[in-house]
C-alpha cells in the first residue's frame, strides 16, 4: 500500500526557515478586554490562544479583588482579544490542551476544593468535569501533563510544615486520585510549591525553593531524590525550560542566583552561563530555533523589567534580545505557530495593590522557524498510520489503546524535544498531539520524519527519518 502524502494541514505554517523584518525586536498586539496578571495562556489546535483567570490587581491583604472567571482568545491573525465564556467554578489554575482541542483546567475552587473543568473551543464555554475535598491547610501549587494523559497536581500546605499528598487526573474518567507522597516533605512550608518539568523519559522533576530536587516516576507511581541546584541556596522565582538534548535549563531566581542545567541521565546539575540582567519571577521559552526565551520578571529591587535574553543551549551562554515594550511580571509568554511569541498582562509596577496590565506584545525572533507541520494523505486523513501495516488511522481502521502509531511530519530538527505546544493534526475525526518529550533521532534533507509513540500516550520512542512515500 503507498502513502501518498501531498499536501499540508492548515493547522501550523508551512516549516522552513524565515527571516524576520527586524530581529529581535517588539511590536504591539492589542489590548486584552480585561487587565490581567497571573493567568493561564493556552496555545489552541487552530493557532489561536486561550488566555483565562489570573487576577486585575496584585494581591495585598483580605480586601484585595478575587480572581477572576473570565476568559478571552487572541487571534494572532487580526491580532485582536475577543471574550469567551467564564469558567464554571475555577478562577485560574493550570490549563492543559487535550488531543480533542478542548483545554483542561485544574486548580482550587472558592470552597478550596480541587477541581477540574473543560474548555470547549466549538462552543466556547466551560463545564466542570470534577472536584474533590481536600485538607483545608492543603492547595493546589501547579500541575504537569504525564506522557499517559493524565495529570500530575502538585500540592502544597500552609504552616506548619506537613506531608501534602499531590493528586492524579485522569481526564478519560475525569477522577482524582492520590499518588505517593513527597520525598523531601520539609519543604512543604508556606504553601510554596514546587517547580516541575516534564524529562524526556516521561519523569517529573520536581525543584523546590530550597534547592532540594526529587523525580517523580509515573511507572512505579512514587519520588526518589536526585541532586540538588547548585550552589544550596533558599530562594525560589526561577524558571525550568526543557531543552533539545533532554537536559533541563534553570534560570533566573531570587538571591543572585547561578543558572544551571539538570541532567536526567546522571542526576545532576551544573552551572552554565550568566544572564545579562539578574532577574526572578521570568518566563521562559523554548524556540523553534532551540534557544530560549528569557523575558520580565523583577530585577535585585524588586522592579519589573523589560529586558529580554536568548540562552543559547550548544554554548551555555546568554545574548541580549531587546526590551520589551512595557516592564512586565507576572505576564504569559507564549510560543505562536508562526515562531513569534505573544507576551500578554503582568505587572508593570510591584507595589500593592498594582493593577494589571491590559497590553500585549510581540516578540520577533531573528529566525523564525515555524513548528513541526503534519502532512496530509490523498484521502485526506493525516498520516497518522498503524506503526505494523503503515495503513492510515481511520474510522473504519482506528487504533487500539497501547497500539504504537506512526505520525509523519516536516520541519523537525535534529535531536530536537517537540514542545508542548508543538505538533497537531487530525486523524480519524479526532486530534493526536505529540506532546514534549518525542524524541527525533535523525531527519535527513527532504524526507519526513516518523515519529513512534503509543495511543493514549503509553509510551513514546525515538523517530527515524522516512522518505515522502511508504511501499507497502
Amino acid at each position: 500500500m503507498k502513502i501518498s502524502l501531498v499536501s499540508s494541514l492548515p493547522l501550523l505554517a508551512a516549516a522552513g526557515t524565515v527571516l524576520a523584518q527586524s530581529p529581535d525586536t517588539f511590536t504591539p498586539a492589542g489590548r486584552m478586554i480585561t487587565p490581567r496578571m497571573g493567568h493561564s495562556a493556552t496555545l489552541l489546535l487552530d493557532g489561536r490562544v486561550l488566555i483565562a483567570g489570573g487576577r486585575t490587581y496584585l494581591p495585598l491583604g483580605l480586601d484585595s479583588p478575587g480572581p477572576l472567571a473570565s476568559a478571552e482568545i487572541y487571534d494572532p491573525q487580526t491580532k485582536t482579544f475577543s471574550p469567551t465564556g467564564d469558567m464554571a467554578i475555577l478562577h485560574g489554575g493550570v490549563s492543559v490542551l487535550l488531543p480533542s482541542g478542548k483545554v483542561l483546567f485544574v486548580g482550587s475552587d472558592a470552597g478550596q476544593r480541587l477541581a477540574a473543568e473543560v474548555y470547549d473551543t466549538r462552543t466556547g464555554t466551560f463545564s466542570v468535569a470534577a472536584s474533590i475535598d481536600v485538607d483545608d491547610n492543603t492547595r493546589m501549587c501547579g500541575a504537569t501533563l504525564l506522557s499517559s494523559g493524565k495529570l500530575l497536581i502538585s500540592m502544597c500546605r500552609w504552616w506548619p510544615p506537613q506531608d501534602a499528598t499531590p493528586y492524579l487526573y485522569d481526564p478519560a474518567s475525569a477522577a482524582f486520585a492520590p499518588t505517593a507522597k513527597y520525598v523531601t516533605a520539609d519543604n512543604l512550608d508556606e504553601g510554596i510549591g514546587p517547580v516541575t518539568v516534564l524529562l524526556a523519559d516521561g519523569k517529573v522533576l520536581t525543584i523546590w525553593e530550597s534547592s532540594k530536587a526529587e523525580v517523580y516516576n509515573p511507572d512505579t507511581g512514587t519520588y526518589f531524590r536526585t541532586g540538588d541546584l547548585i550552589p544550596s541556596r533558599s530562594d525560589g522565582g526561577y524558571s525550568a525550560t526543557l531543552l533539545p538534548d533532554g537536559t533541563v535549563l534553570v534560570a533566573g531566581g531570587d538571591d543572585n542566583p547561578t543558572n544551571q542545567t539538570y541532567e536526567p541521565a546522571v542526576g545532576k546539575f551544573s552551572v552554565t552561563g550568566s544572564m545579562n540582567e539578574t532577574r526572578a519571577g521570568n518566563s521562559a521559552t523554548l524556540l523553534s530555533d532551540e534557544t530560549v526565551f528569557v523575558t520580565g520578571g523583577w530585577d535585585y529591587r524588586v522592579v519589573p523589567t523589560n529586558g529580554a535574553e536568548l540562552y543559547h543551549p550548544d554554548s551555555g551562554t546568554f545574548t541580549v534580545a531587546g526590551s520589551m515594550i512595557t516592564s512586565r511580571m507576572g505576564h504569559s509568554a507564549t510560543l505562536l505557530p508562526d515562531g513569534t511569541v505573544l507576551i500578554a498582562g503582568g505587572l508593570s509596577v510591584f507595589n500593592p495593590p498594582t493593577a494589571a496590565l491590559d497590553s500585549a506584545e510581540i516578540y520577533h525572533p531573528a529566525q523564525t522557524r515555524p513548528g513541526p507541520v503534519l502532512l496530509s494523505s490523498s484521502d485526506g486523513q493525516a498520516a497518522v498510520l498503524h506503526a505494523s501495516t503503515h495503513q492510515i488511522v481511520s474510522q473504519a481502521m482506528p487504533a487500539a489503546a497501547g497500539e504504537a502509531l506512526e505520525i509523519y511530519m516536516t520541519g523537525l530538527i535534529d535531536g530536537s524535544v517537540i514542545s508542548t505546544s508543538g505538533l497537531r493534526g487530525r486523524a480519524g475525526g479526532g486530534s493526536v498531539v505529540l506532546r514534549r518529550g518525542a524524541r527525533i533521532s535523525r531527519v535527513e534533507p527532504d524526507q519526513c520524519a516518523c515519529a513512534r509513540w503509543h495511543h493514549a500516550w503509553t509510551r513514546r520512542s525515538r523517530a527515524r527519518g522516512l522518505p515522502r512515500s511508504s511501499e507497502q
